[in-house]
């Protein structure tokens, strides 16, 4: 094995570590500042292989339970700084990942400007944020956290003070000081309103000024304007699947939160565009439609009867702001100060269409420079993104959800009594006659179960949306465990109810329904229930109408149901057959990927992952969940948001335009030897996790899935059902679970029995070499495995009441993780994880002196907690060590 390389920090972890040693000193006290510090170099030291691990006293056990408390708060506040510190200095870039280095990249492959403007114009690339669970840090935590990057950014400048006068360094310390006494966990579970906040600041603070300013950047590397084809989406308030809490209510409070939110942003930049367009008519001439904009404004002020722009302005925000009123029942801030002619406006479209009169005069008159760039621009690149709802909202259900309430409809309309006891093709026959009628199911007569209503509600309040938002603000319908054509009937059904599904010859569909392929059973399947999608000649006729047809393909579930190697084999597998199936319907592919933030729910680089996709499949459209901690990494500054929106794009349109990097030949063996790697890995995880006797009680003993289905961090259910079988435990809690305990099991267990089955070790190197796919693969493996520790892993087996049991199923695991590492580095041809991969090896390395302790101290604190401790205290020190090491691990959930 080669040596190990020291660990180097960066200037900024060192700056900010000693500030929160400063911090801890003073609010703390110099005895817990010591004895932090003297946990804190006994496990560097032992981590760093200057002493053994047995050789020295970790000081855990001098503390109390308060000591306990703020100790876990110490080392969390650490590794959010450090994430922030190497954040900063790029650790996560990847070389390549902007659009100019994907148009230069392209233009050497011979694809020229214009080839990627005329993709771009039918292309769509949307983030689409949920609530799934996996953020624990409160919101207060994460803004104070921002502040810091904001003020370490005009340190970089050399600012030695602030706009306010605050010195730089000071104003840096008391950021640290309130992240010290913020209160990091929440006392309260979190509704979905509060999830709908907390989207909107992401999207207000950061979207809304971002993706412009991209834009411009974007415009200026393609020499050309290009369409908004990168628009923010959203789960948060209209995905029901497994939660209760999600309602009509929460639908129309995230729509209208949404619609107040961005024209709030419209109006304020409206007002402060007032006052920069101060162009007199006695310096600069104006053309007729602006003098007849400024005209109908209501402005008759004398002062400003030579400034039309400025009028035109004002006339412009006087709309909006009954736009406003009109849309969210109340008053904007700062109210018109005019009475414009017009009324609000009936869409985005015709408000876009006042501000480019404003942008065309101010080019055409001369004054070019003013038109397109600037704050005039931007806002009217924003309203062409975002429209009046901001980010477009999905809606998600359960397929049996779908099918008890139309057999509600069906029993009680006196069409079918027992719809649930048909066969697929009845059921088919039977819902395509239903939609081919006019006639509605529901009658006002009828009493229907609660579950019936409540889902009639949702559609109907989507129809509401579609009316006063526009048909943007709702355009899918994702279906959970989907597995046949009937399924994606079924929403048909629904939506028809509402008016959003109209009969005739073509039927229309204003919201698409989307089938969410989740087990490896499902992804199997998908090519033939898609294909029996499109012979169905309304369904053609509808696609030919949109140009194209979603298809949702899940990671969290297929990896639970088959582990990691299998799941993103069959993922890989199930969208290459799908091109075929497109491409014979004549209807283009958007792939939407349920990725999480966890390898096991995958997660990694989204660069590489979408430059992974086989080839064709991407065709400049694609969709990807972004959740939990991830939005706050990727989307927590400006600045992060800018890298990774920017990584997105340029990797689709590297994906959609460039020719496949394998020859016939090459994926004919790769695929086959894939195939049987996959085979051998299925077999090993399903043997373990579903075939061994008490499995599901040691998993449920060795880590703090109890406790962390205990956090107040989503309003979902931690199952769907009330088992505890691993089948209904939801992914999220699934995986992180086994992070918290450094096993992280759904990341690699299995690969390596798939790769060491395989004898031909030159065949899988070349497969490293030429295939993007398995480089993402095995990148993404590798991390996981360098951030788990079995040594620490083996310490949780102590939770187990079985001890013969818990030594018995945690040997296969170790064995596993001992054969994967072996098999990995055989492959790649290093000697040790992450040798070829210095920056990510250091980032890992400077944390795990960090999170030992963390593990550690949990552990004892569990066994307290479960013997029936009724401290408060004990339960709160388990809950900030689940944040800590989460904090620190960074992609855990």
């Amino acid at each position: 094995m080669s040596s190990t390389p020291p660990i180097t920090q960066n200037p900024d972890i060192r700056f900010l570590g000693r500030l929160l040693g400063d911090v801890i000193r003073v609010y703390g006290g110099e005895a817990l500042f010591r004895r932090i510090e003297y946990i804190r170099s006994a496990s560097v030291d032992r981590a760093r292989g200057i002493v053994g691990s047995h050789e020295i006293d970790s000081g855990l056990g001098a503390l109390t339970l308060d000591d306990t408390l703020a100790f876990v708060r110490g080392f969390m506040l650490f590794s959010m700084l450090a994430n922030l510190a190497e954040d900063r200095q790029g650790v996560a870039a990847e070389p390549g990942a902007d659009v100019a280095a994907a148009l230069d990249r392209l233009e050497k492959e011979g694809i020229s400007r214009a080839k990627v403007v005329e993709m771009l114009d039918q292309a769509l690339i949307v983030p689409v944020l949920t609530a799934h669970p996996t953020e624990v840090r409160r919101k207060s935590m994460i803004d104070h956290r921002n502040k810091i990057a904001e003020l370490m950014m005009l340190k970089d400048i050399g600012r030695i003070e602030t706009v306010d006068g605050d010195l730089i360094d000071q104003a840096i310390y008391r950021q640290i000081a309130l992240l010290w006494q913020t209160r990091p966990l929440r006392r309260e579970r979190l509704y979905v309103a509060d999830e709908v906040e907390t989207a909107l600041a992401y999207l207000r603070d950061i979207f809304l000024p971002t993706l412009p300013a991209l834009y411009s950047r974007w415009q200026r590397a393609l020499g050309h304007r290009p369409a908004s084809f990168l628009r923010p989406g959203s789960w948060i308030g209209g995905d029901r699947d497994g939660n209760p809490f999600v309602t009509a209510d929460s639908l129309r409070l995230a729509l209208s939160r949404a619609a107040e939110t961005v024209i709030g942003y419209y109006l304020r930049e409206l007002h402060e565009l007032g006052a920069e367009l101060s162009i007199s008519t006695e310096l600069a001439e104006v053309t007729w439609e602006v003098e007849k904009l400024a005209e109908a404004s209501g402005d008759k002020s004398s002062t400003r009867s030579d400034e039309p722009y400025r009028r035109a302005i004002t006339g412009i925000y006087s709309r909006l702001s009954k736009t406003y009123e009109k849309l969210t029942g109340r008053k904007p801030a700062r109210l018109p100060a005019t009475d414009a002619e017009g009324g609000a406006y009936e869409d985005p479209a015709a408000l876009r269409a006042d501000l480019v009169e404003i942008a065309h005069a101010l080019n055409r008159t001369g004054a070019g420079s003013l038109a397109g760039n600037g704050a005039l621009g931007r806002l009217i690149r924003a309203v062409e993104t975002f429209g009046f709802h901001l980010a477009t909202l999905d809606m998600r259900q359960n397929a049996d959800v779908h099918e008890r309430v139309v057999a509600d409809l069906l029993k009680v309309a006196g069409v079918e009594p027992d719809y649930g006891a048909l066969d697929e093709p009845a059921r088919v026959a039977l819902l395509r006659s239903e939609l081919a009628s006019k006639r509605l199911l529901r009658t006002p007569f009828g009493t229907y179960a609660d579950e019936t209503l409540s889902e009639l509600a949702i559609v109907e309040a989507a129809a509401e949306a579609h009316r006063r938002y526009g048909p943007e603000a709702i355009t899918t319908y994702l279906i959970s465990k989907a597995e046949s054509v009937s399924d994606m009937l079924e929403v048909n059904i629904l939506l028809k109810e509402a008016g959003l599904f109209v009969p005739g010859d073509p039927p229309t569909a204003a919201i698409m329904a989307v089938p969410l392929f989740e087990t490896i059973g499902d992804l199997e399947r998908a090519p033939e229930v898609m294909t029996q999608w499109f012979a169905l000649p309304e369904v053609a006729a509808i696609t030919a109408a949109r140009g194209h047809q979603e298809v949702m393909v899940g990671y969290s579930d297929s990896n639970k149901d088959g582990g990691y190697l299998t799941s993103v084999w069959s993922l890989h597998e199930a969208s290459s057959a799908l091109k075929p199936v497109f491409a014979k319907a004549n209807s283009a592919i958007q792939l939407f990927h349920g990725r999480g933030g966890a390898v096991g729910r995958g997660g990694g680089s989204s660069f590489a992952a979408i430059l992974a996709q086989p080839h064709g499949t991407v065709q400049g459209r694609i969709r990807i969940t972004e959740q939990g901690e991830v939005i706050a990494a990727k989307y927590g500054t400006r600045e992060s948001a800018a890298a990774n929106l920017e990584a997105m794009a340029s990797a689709t349109l590297l994906a959609t335009l460039e020719e496949d990097a394998l020859q016939p030949k090459d994926a004919k063996r790769f695929f086959a030897a894939m195939d049987e790697i996959s085979a051998n890995a299925f077999k090993a995880y399903r043997a373990l996790v579903y075939e061994t006797d008490g499995f599901r009680t040691f998993f449920r003993q060795m880590t703090p899935i109890a406790e962390i289905a205990d956090l107040k961090i989503g309003s979902r259910p931690a199952s769907r059902t009330r088992s505890d079988r691993i089948e209904d435990l939801r992914a999220i809690p699934w995986v992180f679970s086994w992070s918290q305990a450094r096993v992280m099991l759904p990341g690699w267990y299995g690969v390596g029995h798939g790769l060491k089955g395989f004898k031909d070790i030159g065949l899988l190197r070349e497969m490293l070499e030429a295939w993007p796919f398995f480089q993402s693969t095995l990148a993404n493996l590798e991390m996981v495995l360098a951030k788990s520790d079995m040594d620490i892993a083996e310490r949780y087996v102590a939770l187990v009441e079985d001890e013969a049991m818990g030594r018995d199923i945690f040997g296969r695991i170790r064995d596993g993780w001992q054969r994967t590492q072996e098999a990995l580095l055989s492959v790649t041809r290093q000697t040790r994880l992450l040798q070829k991969n210095p920056s990510l090896d250091q980032s890992i390395r400077l944390r795990l002196p960090y999170i030992e302790p963390l593990n550690l101290l949990q552990i004892e604190l569990l066994k307290r907690h479960r013997a029936g401790e009724d401290d408060p205290r004990v339960r709160e020190g388990i809950q900030l060590s689940i944040n800590a090491i989460a904090t620190a691990l960074r992609n855990s959930g």
